[in-house]
Parts: structure tokens; sequence; C-alpha cells
């Protein structure tokens, strides 16, 4: 598995490391230069408790031995383990060293339970049936070709939850991005301490769609007026005369034509997780885009503040789609072992954050997919502090916005603006995707009409001259091993929590 690395310098070395780091405008030195209404976005609440805390770990309070689990690699454990997930409130399911052969999806729909195997290498899910041969379901891609849904959504072991939260009230007055307050009817139904989430839909001339693309959105033909929704959610810090003030600034504005909301926000399954476990699929030929049929290994949809610690994925044809919120996966490997791509890639998607204020980070994809990571719709997730082969910076179209991807080691660096998403769906890239501190092994450009000029491109290996314009296009052609700080996340996030 791909080891946390911490590094502490002397005071001689901290020295040289300051005096060779050239600070980005954007953010300065310590994030003096911040604005949260400007085009550099807040990520510092990504991932399980904001960040706040590190993922915990429960005692164990089962063992999917004790439920007839055999783990020899030949016996069919799958009841065995949806006994003991069903059996078990709260807490740690250990899964001991083995191979155990599990032929159903495992669904947890609880808080507070964690699977838990005693290392990826050792504690091993075997998968032989994809998906769609478990749970049929067929549909087709924007262009009309039958195929599984799978092929961009589930997983073997899938977390699923909803949200339980009473609507509030509709705003009273328009705010804007950036702001840290909102003016509600009945805003006593919110107070302090409270999760709320606030929702907005699109007009009849799409002008949400306008905003999440800063003023550029591309060809949206394909997408139905009224049609695009976004929410965010945030904690409310006080309540005086209807005025929520709020834990953290405004990612979007708010505006009467897009009917905003205001509800509690109280997700039902939070804090659940999968650990310590290595997931095998079949060796086989990989037919190619949408012949995926679902040997999926991990999906997180309606959940808050879960994660995927420590797994490795081998010959999947996806390996962790998180549509969650504040989800966290951390130490992530997916691979190939015994097969070879096709035509330079074997399966669809790595991973997938088309939630919102989700982390991916400490990852390592060595097996090509046609989109390594993928952004779709969500905002304010983060990439960070991992590497590829030859990665590609998925972002599939509906306006993902605000989505970071920083610390990386993209590898050869000859795809990595690669990208999918049906036609005119508008561009891959929304209003302020940020891109800091990525290593490739060839020089990048600027990808143009990638999304709108509020993009942010800081420390990429390039041979291009900087272009800084406030207003326009952003591209600080820092070298990565002089940028600082590294991560951007991280720096968001110790500069929040210094703050606090």
């Amino acid at each position: 598995m791909m080891k946390r690395i911490a590094i502490t310098l002397g005071t001689a070395g901290a020295a040289c490391a300051l005096a060779s780091a050239t600070p980005s405008a954007l953010w300065g030195a310590n994030g003096e230069a911040w604005d949260p209404a400007g085009r550099l976005p807040d990520v510092s609440y990504a991932g399980y408790a904001c960040g706040e805390k590190p993922l915990p770990k429960y005692e164990i309070t089962a063992n999917v031995r004790k439920f007839g689990a055999k783990g020899d690699g030949i016996a069919d454990d799958t009841a065995a383990f949806l006994e003991a997930i069903r059996a078990t409130e709260r807490g740690a399911i250990l899964v001991p060293a083995g191979r155990y052969r599990i032929t159903s999806i495992l669904e947890i729909t609880k808080p507070g339970l964690v699977l838990r195997g005693e290392g990826p290498e050792r504690s091993i899910l075997v998968c032989p049936k994809p998906l769609n041969d478990i749970k049929p379901n067929w549909g087709e891609t924007t262009s009309g070709k039958r195929t599984s849904n799978y092929s961009w959504s589930g997983g073997i072991v899938w977390f699923k939850g909803g949200d339980r939260g009473a609507k509030i009230g509709a705003p009273t007055a328009p705010a804007k991005r950036g702001d840290r307050e909102i003016r509600i009817a009945h805003g006593g139904k919110a107070p302090a301490g409270n999760w709320i989430e606030i929702k907005v839909r699109d007009d009849g001339i799409k002008s949400l769609l306008e905003h999440l693309y800063s003023g550029d959105p591309g060809n949206v033909g394909k997408i139905k007026p009224a049609s695009h929704k976004t929410s965010f959610v945030t904690r409310v810090r006080s309540t005086a005369d209807n005025l929520l003030r709020l834990d953290r600034p405004l990612r979007i504005d708010v505006r009467p034509e897009w009917m905003p909301e205001v509800r509690l926000y109280q997700p039902q399954v939070t804090g659940s997780g999968i650990e310590q476990i290595g997931f095998e699929f079949p060796v086989r030929e990989y037919g190619g885009h949408f012949s995926e049929l679902g040997f999926n290994a991990v999906a997180f949809n309606g959940v808050a503040h879960c994660w995927a610690r420590d797994l490795v994925i081998t010959n999947s044809d996806s390996g962790v789609f998180a549509g969650g919120r504040f989800c966290t996966i951390d130490g992530l490997v997916c691979r190939l072992r015994g097969v070879k791509e096709n035509k330079g890639v074997f399966g669809h998607h790595g991973v997938t954050l088309s939630g919102h204020d989700n982390i991916l980070t400490h990852f390592r994809i060595e097996q090509r997919y046609i989109h390594d990571i993928s952004v779709e719709g969500g905002a304010g997730n983060v990439s960070s502090c991992g590497c590829g082969t030859d990665l590609c910076f998925d972002h599939h179209k509906r306006a993902p916005y605000e989505n970071v991807f920083t610390d990386i080691d993209a590898g050869k660096g000859t795809r990595l603006w690669h990208c999918g998403g049906g036609a005119d769906l508008g561009r891959q890239c929304g209003a302020r995707g940020t891109f800091w501190n990525i290593r490739t092994e060839q020089p990048q450009h600027h990808p143009g009409g990638f999304g709108p000029a509020s993009m942010n491109l800081v420390a990429l290996t390039t041979k291009d001259k900087p272009s800084t314009d406030p207003k326009g296009r952003w591209f600080e052609a820092i070298p990565p091993d002089r940028i600082s700080p590294k991560n951007l996340h991280e720096a968001q996030l110790l500069h929040r929590l210094g703050a606090r």
C-alpha cells in the first residue's frame, strides 16, 4: 500500500526550502491573498468530518467467520457477510485474512458500521459475477447505445442512504457567493450547530448553468430547461432575526429565480466505511467503452462522512463511485493482474467523485481506465497526494465546479485532459476548477475550451509562459518543485482550523 510519508526539516533545511519556495498570487505564503468571493475555491471542508477529525477506528463487534464464512476462495461466503451486516448494529465487522467469494451486492444502510479486513493483500473479496448478472439494470448512453447502468454506477460493497431533513423555508433575500449569511423566514428552526442544505434549481433560460460555468457554459442544448440542480451544505453558526450566519462562505449565489429552499441536513447513514480489504475481479478480456457489466468495487450514494480506507482493487471495470458528501477515500491502489490493457485501457472509471466535498487522497492508479479520476455535477471535491502511470482528469460535463486536483504525479502526461460526457451537456469543467502542483513527464499546455476562463492552473509541468489575468485566463507557470504550498487542500484546511 501507499505509505503516508512525513518529512521534517531541520532549521537549515527549512530555511533553504523557504528561500526557494514560490507562492501563488491567488493564495500567498499563508493564505493572506485568498478571497472567499475570489476565483480560488475553498475546499477545506472536503472529507470525513470536514477534515476536523481523523477517521475513527471502531471496536470489533462481529466477525464474518462466526456467521459461517470460510474464506477459502471456493465456498460462497455471501450469505455469511449479509447476515453479519444484518445482525450488527454498530462497530467493525472483522474480515479475517482469507479469500472470500462474494456473489451478491453487500449493501450497508446503517450508520456507524464498518467492514474491516486485516490488510488489503490478506483479506480479499473475490467477486466472480458482475453487478448486471446479480441484479440486471440495463440502460443506454446519451447517444442511445444500450449498456448496463453499472457501467457508471454501483459497487459490490454499496453504501446507501438518504436525507430526512425537513424543509425550513425559502430565502427572503438574494445572497452572493462568498457571503456568510442568508436571511430566511422561520430562521429559528435552524439553531446554531445545525447543518442545513441550501438547494437551488435552474430556471427556463438556464441561468444557473451560466452561473456554474461563470458565464461560459458552452453548448448545453441537451440539458433540459429548469432541470439542473445543485446545493450547498453548511453549519449554522448563529441565528438572529431570521438571519442565519454560516460556518463557511457560500459556494454559489442564491437568487429567487432559482427557487431556493433551505432544509435541515440530516443524512441517515454517516460514519460507515470499508477498510483494509482487497477486491479481486476475474481475469478477462476487456470489451471496450460501455461494454462494462459492473465489476465494480465500492459505491457511496446518499451518505455522508463515510470512508474507504486502504483498499487494493484488482481488474475492475470501475473502482470507487463517491456520490455522497464529506466522504474520504484514503489509501487506494487500482491495478491489473494477469490481463493486458485493450487499446491502452482496461475499465471505465477508476474513481468518480460525483457528490460534494469528498476527497480522494494517497492513491496510486496503475491500471489505466478510460476515465481515471472523474468529477461530474458536484463541487468542492479534492484529489490529492497521488500518482498514476498516465492519469487523465476526467471532467464529465454537467457543470462540475470548484473541484481541486493538487499534489499529483500524473505520470507520462499524454492525456491529462482526456474527458468523456455526452454531446451538448456543457463544457467539461465548470467554474473555478483548479489544478495545483501537477507533475508530468511531458510539458502541459492550457487546455483552452476545456472549461471557462475562471479555471485556475498553478504549477503544472510546462514550458509555456504565464498568463495571469484576474478576470480571464489564469496560468501560473511556477515549477511544481517550487510551488508553496505543495498541497492546496492541506494549506486551506490548516488555514481554516488555525483561524478557528
